[in-house]
């Protein structure tokens, strides 16, 4: 379906009846003035009761407080460093993926998505594995697949910091909340359309009716299609319906009722070879190269989220909200990595550096025809009440929570590329300077994997705000969580190939399950806590100093897998939970009515991690042991806000300091093991990075200005080995916006404005996906 031309015919009818027949100021919403990171400013958000729990309190052109109930305070007030990204700011910048939103925030880089998880958001925050801590409405949103789409969210919430006690085990560098839209007070339609370079082509819609009883009836609609820009053959299609009613509205006692489905269809990047020794991309391999096979690869995604929101007030202080949902996610991926053997043109193997054979060729290997059908369910339950009282002097907010959840993941991996008999296929060459991507040889699928596995976690929690008069609060919060999860791997019949001894194997029953493995299970009991103390100098600013900590279990996720025994010392079900801690000491200030500045100094460190302990008399079992440890210290700057009355600017850096302080076991440090990682900055940690958006009205015209930077970084795997240095790199955007009338208005973006050429999504193996290519849209937005 060719989305782009459809997209043009309603953007040119809503033209020709806005120009006809300009809307009057008494029926029609005013014209949206969209805003950046920390801002919203249309006008249904400035309609926006602060008093409601269910979304973000915006006030004026800023965000007061985030979504989470558990957070009672204003953002000024609260001792941590959060950053919201709202609806308007990614319409106005262009952002339509999770990943668009994350790349514009510093300290944050993407991994392959490969490995237990599958292809997905792979997610390193500040140096630490963050794809785990994603939450929607501050509840678990564990599965791994790829979130290609906001036109259901109102905001992305960055909680930096161990945060265990908030979103529960994990949560090391940080957490990633996603708020949903729902049904509220007042009526407006929002339809959007563009269409631009690279095959892009998207409507949306977004209709709120009150229905003046209390009752409202929401729905948003989107159905998208693009190229990734600067490649040849990814793309990318998707549909999805989001319908919410709620009742009650205005009243002690509300429900929301919500769905979600999302349906995608793409073709999932992997990139080129990428080997740091040669600066990047290897000599002669072009951006656009596919290095796939075009037929087979593809990706399916299905998802489905029904949530209920029931709320009662008792009083004016007291307020029960509580959360019901049941998800699923689908995900199926046909996958042709680019891993295999390279021989450049001066017959130089660079992975090696030994001579080869073939010059300007690339032999592929490891995951070619790779198939995983995976499923991940969840059911949770979360409720929280929030109650203000003082005792004495002492004015008190606190928050009294439970949640339950249960979690299922099951993986079929399929192999494709086999002959009849189920022997794996010789696959042949390609050019290494011009790949021709295209499959040609038998395709019998064959089952080689199943696995499946269940995640139970209860949890309690308890906060508090203590405000001692005018000028000093302390927040206090604990949780206590019981996790116990199990993995089990189904026996498969395999492939066995002919040997002299044995030349005729009987294959006639590959891919047969054979038997469910021994599950290997894992349950603890975690605590987390934090306190926060800060100090209201004047009213517009505060000074804190918070500490926290965090617990992340072996079984920290659903489709996480921990084992028994091994003989290399790496068996982990029975290895106590990982801690971190987070100490940060900032200032917040509000420097006029819609102007915020933001700085803070912290330090995350893993006091205790996971590592192998091979050869260890006294470990007979051998499980891995705790005895890693690493930190990060950093300084973040943050400044959002309107400066004139026609200008804002909306900016955040970060400097990172990581370092691996052991890597090994201290078994290994006492027999003379060399450490490879001791005194390396963290995997995956630029050092620098920082975005800055800046817009100016004159008018009926809005113009936007954005830069977008990251240093360069290492990466690595577990072992110390693959390492080497991934380039830094700044991009660029610009926006024009014309407001035509009252109901309609129109957007130029401009996205990678000077078509950098950077990688993102760095694999040890030895590749690299293209960050995307100068891309340019023409929108437009009709309210009615």
């Amino acid at each position: 379906m060719n989305i782009s031309a459809l997209a043009v015919a309603p953007l040119a009818a809503a033209l020709a009846t806005a120009l006809a027949s300009p809307a009057s100021a008494s029926d029609a919403l005013p014209a949206t003035t969209v805003a950046a990171t920390g801002s919203a400013t249309s006008a249904e958000a400035e309609q926006k009761e602060a008093t409601q729990l269910d979304t973000i309190e915006v006030e004026g052109r800023q965000v007061r407080k985030v979504a989470s109930p558990k957070y009672t305070e204003p953002l000024l007030d609260t001792p941590q460093s959060v950053t919201v990204v709202t609806k308007q700011a990614m319409d106005q910048q262009g952002l339509l993926s999770l990943r668009d939103v994350l790349s514009t925030l510093p300290g944050i880089t993407f991994g392959a998505g490969e490995g237990g998880g599958g292809y997905g958001d792979s997610i390193t925050l500040r140096g630490f594995n963050a794809s785990s801590d994603i939450t929607t409405d501050n509840v678990r949103d564990s599965a791994q697949y790829s979130r290609t789409d906001t036109f259901n969210i109102e905001a992305v919430e960055l909680i930096n910091g161990a945060n265990s006690v908030y979103s529960g085990a994990g949560s090391v560098g940080g957490n990633i909340n996603l708020v949903s839209k729902s049904a509220r007070g007042g009526d407006f339609t929002l339809l959007q359309g563009g269409a631009g370079t690279d095959g892009y082509g998207r409507i949306t819609v977004d209709s709120n009716t009150d229905f003046d009883n209390g009752t409202a009836f929401r729905i948003n609609a989107m159905v998208h299609q693009n190229d990734a820009p600067g490649r040849d053959f990814e793309d990318f299609e998707r549909w999805g319906i989001a319908p919410s009613i709620a009742f009650g509205l205005g009243s002690d006692t509300r429900f929301t009722l919500s769905y979600l489905h999302q349906h995608d269809e793409n073709v999932p990047q992997y990139g080129v070879p990428y080997f740091s020794a040669f600066g990047g991309p290897l000599p002669g391999v072009d951006p656009e190269n596919y290095y796939g096979y075009r037929n087979l690869d593809k990706q399916e995604i299905d998802v489905d989220m029904l949530t209920g929101v029931f709320e009662h007030d008792f009083g004016e202080n007291t307020t029960l909200r509580s959360l019901a949902r049941f998800q699923k996610v689908d995900q199926l991926t046909v996958v042709d990595a680019p891993q295999g053997t390279w021989c450049l043109e001066n017959g130089i193997n660079p992975a090696t550096g030994a001579t080869c054979t073939s010059p300007n060729t690339y032999r592929p290997s490891g995951p070619r025809g790779h198939s995983r059908d995976t499923s991940n369910a969840i059911a949770i339950s979360q409720t929280d009440l929030t109650t203000r009282f003082n005792t004495g002097a002492v004015e008190h907010a606190l928050v009294a929570g439970v949640s339950f959840s249960h979690e299922s993941f099951d993986l079929d991996t399929v192999n494709l590329t086999r002959n009849p008999d189920g022997s794996p296929v010789t696959l042949p060459p390609m050019s290494l300077t011009d790949p021709d991507g295209r499959y040609t040889g038998p395709i019998n699928p064959t089952l080689t994997g199943r696995t499946e596995g269940t995640l139970d976690n209860q949890a309690f929690y308890l906060f508090d705000t203590l405000k001692f008069g005018e000028h000093w609060m302390l927040n206090l919060g604990a949780r206590y969580e019981h996790n116990e999860g199990d993995s089990a791997i189904w026996n498969i019949k395999t492939y066995t190939a002919p040997t002299s001894t044995n030349p005729n194997p009987d294959n006639s029953n590959i891919g047969a399950v054979l038997g469910r493995g021994t599950p290997a299970r894992n349950e603890d009991d975690l605590f987390s806590y934090r306190a926060g103390l800060v100090y209201k100098p004047t009213a517009n600013g505060t000074i804190y100093l918070s500490y926290s900590n965090s617990k992340t279990p072996s079984k920290a996720s659903v489709n996480g897998s921990c084992t028994l025994t091994s003989a290399t010392g790496t068996a982990n079900c029975n290895v106590n939970p990982e801690t971190a801690v987070n100490i940060e000491l900032g200032t917040k200030w509000e420097l006029s009515e819609g102007l915020a500045l933001t700085a803070a100094i912290f330090r995350n460190e893993r006091q205790n991690y996971k590592v192998a302990d091979p050869g260890n008399p006294d470990n007979p079992l051998g499980e891995q042991q705790l005895d890693g440890e690493a930190r990060v210290d950093g300084i973040t700057l943050g400044l959002a806000g309107r400066i004139t009355e026609a200008w804002e600017v909306y900016a955040d850096v970060a400097w990172l300091d990581s370092e691996v302080l052991q890597g090994i076991s201290d078994y290994s440090k006492r027999t003379g093991v060399v450490d490879l990682l001791k005194g390396r900055s963290i995997s995956g940690t630029p050092e620098r990075s920082g975005s800055v958006w800046t817009t100016y009205d004159l008018n009926a015209w809005t113009f936007g200005y954005g830069i977008t930077y990251q240093s360069g970084y290492e990466w690595y795997n577990a072992s110390g080995a693959n390492g080497g240095d991934v380039r830094g790199y700044t991009t660029h955007r610009a926006m024009v916006a014309y407001e035509v009338n009252d109901r309609l208005s129109l957007q130029l973006n401009a996205n990678n404005l000077f078509d950098k050429e950077y990688y993102l999504r760095v694999r040890n193996n030895g590749w690299a996906t293209p960050g995307d290519g100068r891309q340019v849209v023409l929108s437009a937005s009709y309210r009615f």
